[in-house]
């Protein structure tokens, strides 16, 4: 079945784990609607945020839209950066800062280690402004202090997942796609898209 999908974002590889993980859709990211301005994430969780793109985003294309908001989350700091993980720096989508001032917190912080956190990944979907579903993904584990790998993106370097030596940016893409917040909740979406067959299945895009 081949589902035509808009992915609510502009970061490509959230989008390209996202079609991995999803293979029987057609997907646009917000890369193809250049005039559309950002929605401002203004939600006090990761499930309010995700409700805000999916609905403002599916109102505005017309087209069966997905959003979602992911971030990490860490005890030791209370939950922090929890919502603000992209912009925890203060630039938003810069990466190597937001490691960087995570690292430098927890350096503070030897003696709480081991640092225990989770990753949440929360999803809505919508069309024409409407919420049809939420899901959401968690993904446990700890933070190193010495980052390794290069695959991935974000916090992978730093975060080594409940059963495993290795962080998520050691691991291969087909495997991080298996066992990721993200992908518990894609599975969750799939299942959703399977119970709803073509009640679905025919939203052009515009």
């Amino acid at each position: 079945m081949n589902r035509e999908l808009i992915i609510a974002t502009r970061n490509t590889h959230k989008a390209q784990e996202i079609a991995a993980i999803l293979p029987a859709c057609r997907i646009r990211t917000l890369a193809d609607f250049p005039n559309l301005p950002e929605v401002e994430e203004t939600g006090r969780t990761f499930a309010e945020n995700a409700a805000l793109k999916a609905r403002q985003i599916s109102a505005r294309t017309g087209g069966l839209a997905l959003a979602d908001d992911s971030g990490l989350c860490v005890e030791a700091l209370s939950g922090m950066p929890g919502i603000l993980s992209a912009r925890y720096a203060g630039e938003h989508g810069n990466d190597d800062a937001n490691n960087r001032k995570l690292l430098a917190e927890l350096s503070a912080l030897r003696s709480l280690a081991p640092f225990r956190a989770h990753f949440v990944c929360a999803m809505c979907l919508a069309r024409d402004g409407q919420e049809l579903a939420a899901f959401t993904g968690c993904l446990p584990g700890r933070i190193t202090l010495s980052p390794r790998g290069a695959n991935g993106f974000g916090y992978d370097p730093l975060f080594v997942p409940d059963g495993f030596s290795c962080t998520l940016a050691e691991l291969p893409a087909e495997k991080k796609n298996a066992i990721s917040h993200r992908a518990k909740a894609l599975e969750q979406v799939a299942a959703y898209f399977d119970a709803e067959g073509d009640a679905l299945s025919h939203t052009p895009f515009p």
